[in-house]
């Protein structure tokens, strides 16, 4: 198949997902095109079968908020035509379903583009949600040709929040379970990079937006540390990391907090950590805990949205309410405290990835579903 996928080229967990199903999609033979405002972060742009369209955006002096969503259907029209696309796959709803649902009524006097929908979370339980957007988000998750979710709560909010009845197909993020795995010949040197080997190392994944909570992350680690030697690696970047670097530096833990950036190659430095933060206001399903999981990771994290879908609390992690950061950090230092407990977590976390998460069960669920669009179109 012939596929044009369309995400936000940013670093979060939309834009992951998109970019890693566009990788194994092209690693199974299929040809993929990328269509967005910059190459997804997660590409190198030297992959086969995959292919990289950039929408231009003109500054009229006329436009105070230059119209990308226009300028991104007339793109995806363009590239569906001229390399003949079977399917058009946006992930996250606004503006990319619109724009999708565009570029199909464009060429509908020639061709039948069907396009799918894939929900991700905020855009429909804070952006689609604000009236301001909820009648064209629902629009155009009505006109989709399919619609998937990421877990079946975000399936469930959205037909709350939106009232509607049309079908909705669960297919949850994923994880290359080959590449996100300890790797007994890199992991220990890695690990040897940040910590010595009397300590334990916590990591917190995220695009540090708000939602994240991240100065609870630091305020769970300040607790974990004053109780036995740690190191906290934070990986990512966002609106909130002055205010984590602020509260690292007060709470004079800063020596032991590193703040690395954006990171390309996550699955090289999670085997080398023990723990998992992620205290999150909200988590529609929790791609950074399950690339954990994968490389035998267990995750501290919230009871909130998909969260309890894909962590069984004190089997593969544990979970609290949010904003507990004292019953966060004391469960922490009892799980670093107990090596044999923390071993077994480990594990369990791994086979549940396997069993259920890996990539090559999930990118087959999508194969099918492109296939019943197009026998249907």
């Amino acid at each position: 198949m012939k596929i044009g996928i369309t995400c936000y080229p940013t670093y979060g967990g939309s834009g992951v997902v998109a970019t890693e199903l566009g990788i194994e999609l092209a690693a199974r033979g299929h040809e993929v095109h990328f269509i967005s405002y910059a190459q997804p972060f997660r590409l190198t742009g030297r992959e086969e079968r995959i292919h990289f369209h950039e929408v231009s955006v003109s500054n009229y002096p006329l436009f105070e908020f230059p119209p990308y969503s226009l300028a991104l259907a007339s793109r995806m029209s363009e590239v569906a035509n001229y390399y003949n696309l079977d399917v058009l796959h946006v992930h996250y709803a606004i503006p990319h379903s619109v724009s999708a649902l565009l570029a199909r009524q464009m060429l509908a006097r020639t061709r039948r583009l069907p396009f799918v929908t894939t929900l991700h979370g905020t855009d429909i339980t804070l952006v689609g949600a604000d009236r301001a957007y909820l009648p064209i988000t629902r629009y155009a998750i009505d006109e989709s040709d399919g619609v998937t979710s990421i877990s079946d709560y975000l399936r469930r909010k959205t037909a709350e929040t939106f009232g509607t009845t049309r079908p909705i197909e669960v297919i949850s993020n994923f994880v290359n379970c080959d590449l996100y795995v300890r790797n007994p010949q890199i992991t220990p040197a890695i690990r040897a990079q940040y910590a010595a080997p009397d300590e334990a190392v916590l990591v917190h994944l995220s695009n540090f937006r708000p939602v994240k909570r991240v100065q609870d992350v630091i305020q769970v680690f300040a607790c974990v540390a004053r109780e036995m030697p740690a190191r906290l690696l934070m990986v990512g970047d966002g609106p909130e990391r002055s205010s984590a670097e602020w509260l690292a530096t007060s709470l004079k833990i800063s020596d032991r907090v590193n703040f690395l950036g954006k990171l390309d190659q996550v699955n090289e430095l999670l085997p080398a950590t023990d723990l998992m933060l992620l205290p999150s206001e909200m988590e529609s399903f929790g791609l950074a805990a399950l690339e954990a999981m994968s490389c035998e990771v267990p995750t501290i994290g919230t009871n909130v949205g998909g969260v309890p879908e894909l962590i069984e609390h004190g089997v593969t992690g544990l979970l609290f309410p949010v904003g507990d950061v004292d019953a966060m950090a004391q469960a922490a230092v009892a799980l670093l405290q107990d090596r044999a407990r923390l071993r077994t977590m480990a594990t369990a976390a791994r086979q549940r990835a396997q069993k259920t998460y890996c990539a090559s069960r999930v990118i087959p669920q999508y194969e099918e579903f492109y296939r019943s669009l197009l026998r249907d179109s």
